[in-house]
């Protein structure tokens, strides 16, 4: 077995905080010289208006290994959302990625070698909140990063669980949409 991390996919969801504050990031890992490299550099070359591209960072020059790049899942459009989007949700994204790799999901040796595409969601209710708890953010968003990593790196849910567990399990949004709440 090769000790190449060719592609992993995870995804997690933390949610339970202050109002705005749940971290729902998805991740794409590996090899820089591979299928992951060749989407980051083009993903970071070929920006969209409204989905900026950025790199997760401790603060400004200061980037973080694995090289990751985060990518806003919704539309971005206002200032306040930039902001702390790109500030605290970024900052929180970087630690995130540091964790997991302390944690050892992610080889420390492999830390320059690997990249991260990190598919970000930050509820857009914070454009009309008037008190954001940042401090919250940044732990729910750093808990979702490091938890999407985590399970990415171990292939979690396995098709096991997944095959076991598939008729016990119904999508929030499909229920409400079966209660007549959407």
């Amino acid at each position: 077995m090769s000790d190449r991390i060719i592609l992993r996919a995870g995804e997690a969801l933390v949610a339970g905080g202050p109002p705005n504050t749940a971290s729902e990031p998805e991740v794409i890992i590996g090899e820089l010289d591979g299928p992951v490299g060749t989407a980051l550099a083009t993903l970071t070359g070929d920006q969209v208006v409204g989905h900026s591209r950025v790199f997760a960072l401790l603060n400004t020059d200061i980037m973080v290994r694995p090289v990751t790049l985060c990518v806003s899942k919704v539309s971005v459009t206002e200032n306040k959302y930039t902001s702390i989007l790109m500030g605290t949700v970024q900052y929180a994204i970087a630690n995130g990625v540091l964790d997991a790799v302390r944690a050892g999901y992610i080889p420390k040796e492999k830390a320059n070698d690997l990249g991260i595409i990190c598919s970000v969601w930050l509820s857009p209710g914070v454009i009309q909140a008037e008190n954001v708890d940042h401090k919250a953010l940044f732990e729910i968003q750093r808990k979702g990063m490091t938890e999407a990593i985590r399970k990415a790196m171990t292939n979690e849910p396995s098709i096991d669980w997944l095959l076991e567990n598939q008729d016990k399990i119904v999508h929030k949004y499909y229920q409400m949409g079966l209660d007549g709440k959407i």
